[in-house]
């Protein structure tokens, strides 16, 4: 793109001087060409767009489509208001309002376009969404807060660990052991050093303490220590120690309000007004002091009579119970205590209590000493009393749940419910000490899903969380109870199993979740394929090291997974040399990108009547410093999972380009070349101003892309890049066509300039009438879409002969010209041109 400057400050077409304007502004025609703007806009755009050019150039790819179709809806009289962003490695986002001629007096079409920058209030609330999501996917709902502690200084404390001592995001903390003891109260300081001893040693009596630490508010808050050693040193120090800090202070000022309770009944008892009584069973009267006659509403000059009015006052339901309990009593000459109610004046009930000891005196006469107090109000507390330890049981209960809850989200993963790495290596480290279900014999599945990248790039996340789901359920259906299975990142699971020697056994366990796994899937009606590929390891003694063996399986899944996927390989000792081999080959894929080694060849194509050259796919060689010319299928699977291909395919279009500009200053080129695009290149936002600055002839290009990629997706990135395409007149063919899913649908969709039939359904065409059939269904099919076939795979006179019967239009093949160097194909061009001269 050459640069640009502001536009004359003159009145736009609408009759408004947008010079003068302090935001960026411009006219624009009603298909978005700017026809002049401000100096405020071009300080915006740079170098991307000025008068002339059309101002969805400047924006990226995903918002172009949005503000073209406003420009045209702006047409019907109605202003629009929308958001876009501006291209760019650091993308600038805008409020773009349009107004057309009916909103501003304009008379001929023009579209006044004014820009309100937010790019500032975008990070802001990217930065807020970011700190509300922290904990979504742990200790959710969770009043506990989390502290992490590492010997290396690194220190991670939660926001509720914060507020439970009143500390904003920001504020510091003590930075030494020293200078939170400070903070720590002085009768609780000693013991808590000994019990951080303590727990940092592993001592289970330990795990949990309480303590009061000062809240920067000035007043003490109690908290609840939950913590343990996670990480040990080479010489067995703690190196790091995690944990959950919870606030009791209400279940604290709960417990000492109960005890509190507890002295105020006491001291009700010992101070109350109490009755003192004693009884004289020979005379027959009994002598109440005022405490009595108070408690039974006697009065005072009233002589109490055995065997009336006391017993008058009893309860009729405690009655009965109540005198022969007394007599049993009295008869045994043993005190005794009794509890009853008696029946007050206005007819309420009243609770009594009474300590009683019936002895003969120096006279040899039976009397009865004892106390009675109203313990009304003492029922009445004890009541209470019930009810608030049911209370702080049921608070006790959920703080309980809460902390199992906590645990949980700790230890398993959020989405799928499994055990999470930490897990993991937990039960690697319990099977080790022979403790847990496991026995001494074990085996580890490392599971990674095929496809699984796909499935999230086309439809989304929320389908890729529904197959990690299924992928989870399935696994839980095919092992036992007392076998494990944990999600450990992305879409990686590992699954442990007993293991006696049967390797077969291991064998069909594997083979079954890779052939569930394989089942399509649906989500919100759209079909998802993905699959399985699994690295076994097994042992049948504790003697190996744990991590070894996991390690062991992540090269055996490593190999299955260069071996072609959706496949089971168990581990070897070769397989840690091929991947040894593997990494140092990826490293130097890596070096000789920055040497310049990758280089196109070339396969030329020829019209299927005419024998005519009409384009040449380019094909990516790697001129390895010792290995030799190295094909694409030794380095592009490395290639793709460094995330270097799209780089690889980019270099290669560049060097193609130039060779095809040699081409025509010779008077030999082809008509077209065709390059393939990957998936990530299809993908990026930036595709299609590093192809404007190639400057591609149109018409002489053409990018080559997978059926089973691409042929149905629906990724608007992916769209807009493909029309962008159309734009540049570079045309779209689809590669190894009838191998994938693709529908004719997805066909339409993608509009493509040319099908290749795949070189598989090509090789039996001589020899299968169905083959036949099948390819000339196939050329129909794209005839009736306009779309011309080239056939791959030619290899032979007798292929070429009967294609060209079919209909095919172009012919590609080992039979026809075998992929060579730049200079081979150029001489054989330049013989071709001789002969025909």
């Amino acid at each position: 793109m050459r640069p640009h400057a502001a536009s004359p400050s003159t009145p736009g077409a609408g009759g408004i001087d947008i010079a003068c304007l302090p935001w960026p502004a411009a006219w624009l025609d009603p298909d978005g060409i700017i026809r002049t703007m401000n100096k405020a806009l071009g300080a915006v755009l740079g170098e991307t767009a000025g008068p002339g050019d059309n101002f969805a150039i400047a924006v990226q790819t995903t918002d172009a489509a949005k503000l073209l179709l406003a420009l045209t809806r702006l047409m019907d009289g109605a202003p629009s208001t929308l958001e876009i962003s501006l291209q760019g490695r650091d993308a600038r986002h805008f409020i773009a309002s349009l107004a057309g001629h009916s909103t501003v007096g304009s008379k001929d079409g023009s579209v006044l376009l004014q820009l309100t920058e937010v790019t500032e209030l975008r990070r802001q609330l990217r930065e807020v969404q970011e700190r509300e999501s922290r904990w979504n996917h742990a200790l959710v709902g969770s009043t506990s807060g989390v502290w992490d502690q590492r010997s290396s200084g690194d220190f991670y404390y939660s926001s509720i660990w914060r507020q439970i001592r009143g500390l904003g995001p920001d504020d510091p903390f003590p930075p030494t052991m020293e200078d939170w003891l400070e903070l720590v109260h002085p009768q609780d300081r000693e013991r808590v050093l000994h019990c951080i001893e303590r727990q940092n040693a592993g001592d289970p009596d330990y795990s949990v303490f309480q303590y009061r630490e000062l809240h920067r508010d000035g007043h003490y808050v109690w908290i609840e220590c939950r913590g343990a050693c996670v990480e040990r040193d080479e010489n067995g120090k703690p190196s790091r120690i995690i944990g959950t800090d919870t606030d009791i202070s209400a279940r604290k000022q709960q417990e000492e309000w109960l005890e509190g309770l507890s002295r105020r009944l006491k001291l009700a008892i010992d101070i109350s007004g109490i009755g003192i009584f004693e009884t004289d069973f020979e005379a027959g009267t009994s002598e109440w002091d005022e405490g009595m006659r108070r408690i039974f509403e006697v009065e005072n000059d009233c002589e109490v009579q055995i065997g009336g009015f006391w017993e008058s006052k009893l309860h009729p339901e405690d009655r009965a119970r109540t005198l022969a309990y007394v007599a049993s009593k009295i008869a045994e000459l043993k005190p005794f205590t009794d509890n009853y109610r008696i029946i007050g004046r206005d007819g309420g009930t009243r609770f009594i209590r009474s300590n009683s000891l019936p002895f003969m005196d120096h006279d040899g006469r039976l009397k009865m000493i004892g106390v009675n107090w109203d313990v009304t109000e003492d029922q009445r507390l004890r009541q209470e009393l019930e009810q608030q330890k049911m209370l702080a049981e049921a608070r006790n209960a959920e703080l309980e749940r809460t902390r199992l809850e906590a645990e949980q989200s700790a230890l398993h993963d959020y989405l799928t419910g499994l055990p999470n790495r930490r897990y993991l290596e937990e039960k690697l480290e319990e099977w080790r000490a022979g403790k847990g279900t496991l026995g001494s014999g074990i085996a580890i599945l490392h599971i990674d899903l095929d496809r699984f990248k796909q499935i999230n790039d086309t439809l989304g996340h929320g389908a890729g969380d529904a197959m990690l789901m299924l992928a989870a359920r399935i696994l839980r259906e095919n092992i036992r109870i007392t076998d494990f299975a944990a999600r450990i990142g992305g879409d990686e699971f590992v699954v442990l199993l007993d293991h006696d020697g049967a390797t077969a056994t291991l064998s069909a366990i594997a083979s079954r979740i890779i052939d569930q796994m394989r089942q399509p899937a649906f989500y919100n009606g759209q079909e998802c394929r993905f699959g399985a590929s699994i690295g076994i390891a097994h042992t049948l003694t504790r003697d190996i090291d744990a991590k070894q063996l996991l390690q062991n399986a992540d090269i055996a899944l490593y190999k299955a997974k260069n071996l072609g996927r959706n496949r089971f390989e168990f581990y070897k000792q070769a397989s840690r040399t091929l991947l040894a081999d593997t990494n140092r080959l990826s490293s130097e894929l890596l070096r000789a990108l920055e040497n310049d080694e990758i280089f196109p060849h070339y396969q030329l194509q020829f019209d299927a009547r005419t024998r005519a050259v009409v384009g040449a796919e380019c094909l990516a060689r790697w001129r390895h410093p010792t290995r030799g010319i190295l094909g694409p299928d030794k380095f592009l699977p490395i290639a793709e999972e460094y995330g270097v291909l799209a780089q690889i395919d980019g270099l290669i279009l560049e060097k193609a380009l130039r060779n095809l500009e040699v081409w025509r200053e010779k008077g030999i080129a082809p008509p077209k070349i065709s390059v393939n695009v990957s998936a990530r290149r299809l993908t990026d936002p930036e595709l299609a101003r590093g192809l404007a600055d190639l400057h591609i002839k149109p018409g002489t290009v053409s990018f080559e892309l997978l059926e089973s990629v691409f042929l149905d997706r629906q990724d608007a990135a992916v769209m807009s890049n493909l029309d962008m395409l159309r734009r540049l007149a570079i045309d779209i063919e689809i590669d190894d066509f009838g191998t994938g899913h693709a529908s004719i649908v997805g066909l339409l969709n993608l509009k493509p300039t040319t099908l290749k039939i795949d070189r598989q359904l090509i090789e039996d065409v001589p020899d299968s009438q169905e083959q036949r059939i099948l390819v000339k269904s196939i050329i129909q099919i794209a005839r009736s879409l306009g779309i011309k076939v080239t056939a791959e795979g030619v290899e032979t006179e007798e292929h070429a002969r009967i294609l060209a019967r079919l209909g095919c239009d172009v012919l590609q093949g080992y039979g026809l010209a075998r992929p060579a160097g730049f200079g081979d194909v150029s001489e054989r061009l330049r013989n071709r041109k001789s002969a025909q001269g």
